[in-house]
């Protein structure tokens, strides 16, 4: 199961870590009364009757240089917000909410996650005027709680219901569970559906040389070398005429929803007329659900007797999609049955990148080498700082990077360090996300 993840934050001292232990059921995180206590990321499996979610500790949010250990310990803590799918903003309602309290509910409401307020240390009716107060902060009505007695758990959890996406069924080994979910797209008569009959050795989809057979995106169940696959076949992309947001809509919804359903995409293409303007849509949009991709070149056994070809449309392929550099391409043939075990490892190495996590550590090291190799430029006489960056997510990988004036970034920078990031943690052909956050003086006015 992929679980949707749930980030606890607030300033130090407000009861964060005993509510962490409250919801995962376990004294998994330190419990002290002073302050800062936790000083990284805790992560538990959390639930409360039946919501389940992945839990994350984080340290008191706090103002500090972003070089201190304090610093340091609010860049985890904003690394953790960019991560959720939910924000518990948590206050202590003895003490009401304090002026320390207030730029950092601007912090969590500006990320755009849900938030559910929290009024902790309220057990027994006490601190009912400070989560009276919480009302101010415009983050919507406060949850009245104890994590110390359990209190208010109820409500916890209607409000995690309303705001959490239903968890992903995952089966990272192929044992259990639904398997590999791999979805086959591809322009009208591209051969999806022949190929799909040949990998599970029967005729279970309409085939023929008309284009546009297949209507609706079907799934099927299949094993591959021991691992279980589910398999979506799709209709036909086609254009819409209309462009809207300069990105060409596909007209064909379950398409959509088959890679939204996906954790590989196959993008088959006709190997006889490749790289056609919607082949390249497709894959922008397969890219931009991000979505892992695997492109597979069907029909390879009219054009096999072209030495060189597949050659050069590996070339193409790098310089028409630099947006999946490395991405796998694999030469087949659905009527013939050729290439097929190749396609499939594919599909499974595809999945292993697009699901890999790289330690804070090594990402450190490797940003430290690459601001050293090339500096960030200089906006109005002043240069861009990069202090830090992490992993918030993966399935597609996404990093995160803080420091000052990030927003003035060049996009040609914002590459560079993407394609340092592909080449330094083997990471070819999946989409990688980078957010930039530029971390300033939540004190400041204006």
């Amino acid at each position: 199961m992929d679980l949707p993840t749930v980030a606890i934050v607030g300033r130090p001292n407000v009861g964060k870590s005993t509510l962490f232990n409250r919801l995962v059921g376990r004294k998994l995180a330190l419990v002290d009364d002073r302050p800062g206590v936790t000083r990284d990321r805790r992560e538990g499996e959390g639930f409360i009757g039946d919501v389940a979610f992945r839990v994350i500790d984080t340290a008191g949010l706090e103002e500090a240089d972003a070089d201190s250990l304090l610093g340091r310990m609010r860049a985890q803590t904003e690394a953790a917000i960019l991560e959720a799918d939910a924000v518990l903003f948590v206050i202590d309602a003895r003490a009401g909410v304090l002026p320390s309290d207030r730029p950092f509910a601007e912090l969590v409401r500006r990320s755009g996650c849900p938030v559910i307020l929290i009024a902790n240390k309220a057990e027994g009716g006490a601190g009912m005027a400070g989560a009276y107060d919480a009302f101010s902060l415009g983050l919507g009505d406060p949850i009245p709680f104890s994590a110390e007695h359990g209190e208010g758990l109820g409500s916890l959890q209607d409000a995690l219901r309303e705001v959490l996406p239903e968890p992903d069924e995952e089966d990272e080994d192929g044992e259990g569970g639904k398997g590999l979910r791999v979805a086959i797209v591809g322009r009208p008569n591209a051969g999806k559906s022949t190929l799909i009959n040949r990998m599970i050795g029967e005729d279970r989809l309409l085939v023929g040389p008309e284009a546009g057979i297949t209507r609706d995106s079907i799934s099927l169940d299949w094993e591959w070398r021991g691992r279980r696959i589910k398999l979506h076949d799709t209709a036909g992309m086609r254009r819409r005429a209309r462009i809207d947001d300069k990105l060409e809509k596909l007209a064909v919804s379950d398409g959509l929803r088959a890679v939204r359903f996906a954790e590989v995409v196959v993008v088959l293409l006709d190997a006889t007329i490749p790289f056609e303007k919607q082949d390249l849509t497709i894959v922008d949009l397969v890219e931009s659900e991000g979505r892992a991709v695997v492109i597979g070149l069907n029909k390879w056994d009219l054009v096999a007797d072209q030495p060189g070809l597949l050659k050069t449309l590996r070339e193409d392929c790098t310089r028409l999609l630099p947006q999946v550099r490395g991405v796998s391409v694999v030469s087949l043939s659905g009527l013939a049955g050729d290439g097929i075990d190749k396609l499939m490892q594919a599909v499974v190495d595809a999945s292993e990148v697009w699901s890999r996590r790289v330690s804070t550590a090594r990402i450190n090291a490797w940003l430290t080498d690459a601001l050293q190799r090339n500096p960030p430029p200089a906006v109005s006489g002043r240069r861009i700082k990069i202090r830090y960056a992490t992993q918030v997510k993966s399935r597609p990988p996404h990093f995160a990077l803080f420091g000052n004036q990030l927003d003035a970034l060049p996009k040609s920078y914002t590459r560079y360090l993407v394609n340092g990031l592909r080449e330094a943690f083997d990471l070819p052909g999946t989409p990688i996300r980078l957010s930039l956050r530029t971390t300033k003086n939540p004190f400041e006015k204006g």
